[in-house]
């Protein structure tokens, strides 16, 4: 099997210690946004390129085979990997779904094939070498160069194909920006360029490729534009533009700020990712009503964030919304991660808590769970915003114990009544007093529990 790269929030924050798996001692060549344009886009060689996690398991067994066919293949076929759980940039840009997955870079550089060989270092250099026959015999018939590169940086304009469609960048002109950029609820990256310049050309595909990584990663939230400034010079002179290519990112209601990162597709979408979560809204906290709740919010997300709140009768209303605001604090504080936040109330799902080893005492109670993993840990210290955030940071850099949920699977989730945002109610029956919530819980939570 594969590892799932949806692990790769909290597979990489669950395990507490996680080695490099390649080392400059290596003949594998490390690759990150910053040099990976250079090293394969640009070059003429053949590469195989390996996206991986550390903390994947079938990582770890490939490691030591790719190293010995990096040796092996040393001057003639270049091996590389990238730890696409550092570099999540480039893994989307490339669809990557999995771990380990390899891609063929070969004459057409924007175009990678998926090397679908054996894990070994024999089957490695085997298909390394069929990829490369290929490719000689492409040239020899004319029907690859090298470097496909440099051909797509030829023609001025905004964008090039350069692993993206000239199509997702937006032309941008005196008549169209103020309504395309200015009033529109997107966030805009905007390239003012000049077709005689180099450092634009250069630019051309690597902006044509983030515009089509972020348009798909961001559901258009996100847009890359271009503004020809020899053209439209009415732009150019309202936003001062004395250079090019200068890029500016617009916000609605802002004024434009200078783009500060780097000039790669890497580069680009990571800060168009982090302009769309910077904007985005902080994740719903969700009450557990039924099975159905659960599984979405967290198989739709890298981790799951479950309170376990105190019985209505024990904290009232304004009890209960005090906890609530501190997870909704969280949530926003944390939303980037683009993690689940759900909540239950004690008693209303027990097999819940059983599988977690809360089990009727210490409320309120926060798990974070891995359900690809069947993992979590539990909130040892306060149920606060301090206490929430020491858990969760300490979490995200690998640190905290584990456990397995309950057998390794998923457990029992009953279907009850949403809050009704009030306080809980006292109802005689037999001439008692028995106390009731919402969800009809005889008992006060703080006790043994049961339905009637």
């Amino acid at each position: 099997q594969i590892c799932s790269l949806f692990k790769r929030v909290l597979g990489c924050s669950l395990v507490l210690s996680v080695q490099a798996l390649y080392s400059s001692n290596d003949d594998v060549i490390e690759l990150n946004p910053s040099n990976f344009n250079r090293e394969v886009i640009q070059s003429d060689s053949l590469w195989l390129v390996e996206f991986y996690a550390p903390w994947c398991g079938h990582c770890q067994s490939l490691a030591p085979e790719w190293k010995k066919a990096a040796t092996a293949l040393k001057g003639i076929v270049k091996i590389g990997a990238i730890d696409a759980d550092q570099h999540k940039s480039l893994a989307g840009q490339y669809s990557i779904r999995g771990f380990p997955t390899i891609k063929i870079f070969g004459g057409n550089k924007n175009k990678p094939e998926e090397y679908q060989g054996g894990r070994s270092s024999q089957a490695i250099v085997d298909g390394a070498m069929n990829a490369l026959r290929t490719l000689v015999k492409d040239r020899l018939s004319g029907k690859a160069g090298g470097s496909s590169y440099s051909k797509q940086s030829g023609s001025g304009g905004s964008g090039g194909s350069g692993g993206g469609s000239k199509k997702d960048v937006v032309e941008l002109t005196d008549d169209n920006f103020d309504k395309m950029v200015l009033d529109s609820d997107d966030v805009w990256l905007v390239e003012f360029f000049a077709p005689w310049c180099g450092h634009c050309k250069n630019l051309e595909p690597e902006w044509a490729a983030a515009a089509t990584a972020v348009k798909e990663q961001t559901k258009g939230k996100v847009r890359l534009g271009a503004v020809d400034a020899t053209v439209h010079q009415g732009l150019s002179s309202r936003y001062g533009i004395r250079g090019f290519p200068t890029i500016k990112v617009f916000r609605k209601g802002e004024e434009p700020e200078d783009y500060q990162g780097g000039r790669s597709r890497g580069d680009i979408i990571e800060r168009a990712l982090d302009l769309f979560s910077d904007n985005a809204p902080a994740p719903e906290v969700l009450e557990i009503l039924n099975e159905d709740v659960l599984k979405k919010t967290c198989e739709d997300s890298q981790l799951c964030v479950i309170a376990v709140l105190p019985h209505i009768l024990d904290t009232g209303a304004s009890g209960r919304n005090s906890y609530l605001e501190v997870m909704m604090n969280m949530a926003e504080k944390y939303k980037k991660k683009m993690w689940g936040w759900l909540w239950t109330e004690a008693g209303a799902q027990m097999d819940l808590e059983a599988s977690l080893g809360i089990g009727g005492f210490g409320y309120p109670a926060m798990a974070a769970i891995n359900t690809r993993k069947m993992k979590f840990a539990l909130l040892r210290g306060s149920f606060s915003e301090t206490g929430i955030h020491e858990f969760l940071r300490e979490l995200s850099v690998g640190r905290g114990s584990t456990s397995t949920l309950g057998s390794g699977t998923m457990p029992k989730i009953h279907s009850v009544d949403a809050w009704d945002g009030k306080d809980g109610q006292v109802s005689r029956l037999y001439g008692r007093d028995f106390p009731i919530s919402h969800r009809q819980v005889l008992g006060s939570a703080s006790t043994h529990t049961q339905r009637i």
